[in-house]
């Protein structure tokens, strides 16, 4: 077994074991950074103090100082996933009007973080992936697709996601994904209805008021019902789908994916 150095070791024990304790809170901070969905408050605190330091002179403390780049929306040139952004800042862009900068991995994940976090240094900064991989995924693992449609394809039996890039922030839609209950729209929750003919009707409400409700029913079907000729009228607390069983790669892909989805045909 290969021995620690004795000036090490033996001169100062208490000091060593006192580096290697802190070593080991650094590397269990960033790997949750990098393993969980999100990254941690203290990696966009930190994210705030480095892009104040190196980025704020070129795209301002706002991020919108570049044209065509918006920083706190989300709206980059050639930049989608964390890996993207990361390439980005160490490696430089625009033929050199945006210069590399050699930081280190932690300093690198806190500026991403504060990005991802709309520059909020309180608010929650979701990982993205890759694109790419979450239509995969989207299509494949996740079974998505078997609920929701994309401009114009795909069942009816959940929310349209067509414009869903636009609609909601990446932390929602993480929330969506991990705590589909907590996440879920009140216009949105499932329903179920006994006419007085009897006719049971499971469904997704899409609009009611006073008088009528209108829904889509288990056969995709759109109905319009008058409240005066229903027995029952439940709403459920739970909504129709599970928690993600998607590791957080796999979450942060998804994610990625939705945002590409802008309305566009």
């Amino acid at each position: 077994m290969q021995q620690l150095p004795r000036k090490v070791s033996g001169k100062n024990p208490a000091k060593f074991l006192l580096l290697m304790a802190a070593l080991l809170v650094s590397l269990k901070g960033m790997a949750q950074e990098l393993g969980d969905h999100q990254y941690t408050s203290a990696a966009i605190q930190r994210g705030l103090r480095i892009y104040s330091r190196e980025c704020a002179l070129c795209h301002g403390p706002t991020g919108d100082l570049v044209s065509g780049i918006d920083l706190a929306r989300g709206q980059f040139r050639n930049a989608a996933s964390d890996d993207d952004l990361r390439s980005a800042i160490i490696e430089g862009r625009a033929q050199g009007q945006m210069p590399a900068f050699a930081l280190q991995e932690e300093e690198l994940n806190g500026v991403i973080a504060y990005i991802r976090a709309g520059f909020d240094p309180e608010g929650v900064a979701v990982r993205i992936g890759d694109a790419e991989q979450g239509q995969v995924l989207f299509n494949g693992k996740g079974e998505c697709a078997s609920c929701h449609r994309i401009n114009g394809q795909g069942p009816r039996l959940a929310p349209d996601l067509s414009a869903i890039g636009i609609q909601r922030t990446p932390a929602v839609l993480q929330l969506n994904l991990l705590n589909p209950a907590a996440a879920i729209l009140p216009i949105n929750r499932p329903l179920r209805v006994v006419t007085r003919d009897e006719e049971i009707i499971i469904g997704r409400r899409l609009n009611e008021d006073t008088y009528t409700v209108q829904l889509i029913d288990s056969d995709e079907r759109l109905r319009s019902l008058q409240k005066s000729e229903l027995l029952s009228y439940e709403i459920s607390d739970q909504p129709s789908k599970s928690a993600t069983t998607l590791d957080a790669n796999e979450v942060a892909d998804l994610v990625a994916y939705l945002l590409t989805l802008k309305g566009e045909a």
